[in-house]
């Protein structure tokens, strides 16, 4: 099974370069990366081919111009023109760790979707991690994390939750909810493009949700692999928020829900194969 990584991002090139370390950095390397890049500056273009150059996958670069948050539209490119089986969905400051795409690969299965977990870290740690932390593993350590800023929290079982009888016990916990989360989740190829991809009229907040529940709505359980699949992310300003974007989004998410909706009108064109 061909997996597809697709990575969202916008004008953060010193976090997607600890991101692709990252997956130079994985046990399972038979994967493509594909960015989907919201309009960053020419910084992230130049990142992006110095990187993909030592790498031993494909890494291919999806731009399109600044008009605002169009994240939507530039990962339904993604999803147009990748040529993996399955997608693995995250972001560019989210940094893998080396078992991240053998997880998904191991627990990917047919009429379900995948849903990772992530930790949140400071700023100051965000920006102590090296690439030599990365490769060494020495950023997935509580240890390391401790010494470097992250306070102790319900998070770290995230991190300290080996070997995979205890993952697995922890997935079942009720409070992991099971929602398609942009910064690691993935589903079939194939049923992304059955919902026609992600809502276009979605700017931030919950456009990943939505996307989530129409899989739901089209017979696709998600299954839970929080703390089995694990990615490190890295802190960040957040000047696209806006509370009437983030209403609109809600509404549309309600009437997803209401309606069963399956497949959207504003997304992927249903001659996309």
């Amino acid at each position: 099974m061909k997996i597809s990584v697709i990575i969202s991002t916008y004008n953060s090139p010193e976090w997607l370069e600890k991101v692709l370390i990252g997956y130079q950095n994985q046990s399972d390397s038979d994967f493509e990366i594909m960015i989907a890049d919201d309009g960053s500056r020419e910084e992230t273009r130049e990142t992006v081919e110095r990187v993909a150059s030592r790498c031993s996958f494909p890494v291919r670069h999806f731009w399109q111009t600044d008009d605002g948050f169009r994240k939507c539209a530039i990962l339904n490119r993604a999803i147009a023109e990748c040529r993996g089986d399955y997608l693995l969905f995250t972001d560019g400051d989210c940094i893998p760790r080396p078992d991240l795409v053998s997880v998904h690969r191991a627990f990917a299965q047919p009429g379900h979707f995948l849903s990772g977990g992530y930790c949140k870290l400071p700023m100051a740690t965000s920006k102590a991690i090296t690439p030599e932390d990365i490769r060494s593993g020495e950023a997935f350590r509580i240890s390391w994390l401790r010494r470097h800023g992250y306070r102790p929290s319900l998070k770290w079982m995230k991190i300290l939750a080996r070997p995979w009888e205890i993952d697995e016990m922890l997935n079942r916990l009720p409070f992991a909810k099971p929602t398609f989360n942009g910064n690691n989740s993935s589903c079939y190829r194939k049923d992304a493009l059955t919902i026609g991809g992600f809502d276009e009229r979605m700017g931030y907040g919950g456009e990943d949700r939505e996307f989530g529940y129409r899989l739901e709505n089209c017979g696709i359980a998600p299954k839970v692999i929080r703390y089995s699949a694990l990615c490190l992310h890295l802190d960040h300003k957040r000047g696209y928020v806006d509370a009437e974007i983030r209403a609109r989004n809600e509404a549309i998410i309600a009437q997803t829900r209401a309606s069963r909706l399956v497949r959207t009108v504003n997304g992927l064109s249903e001659g996309v194969r």
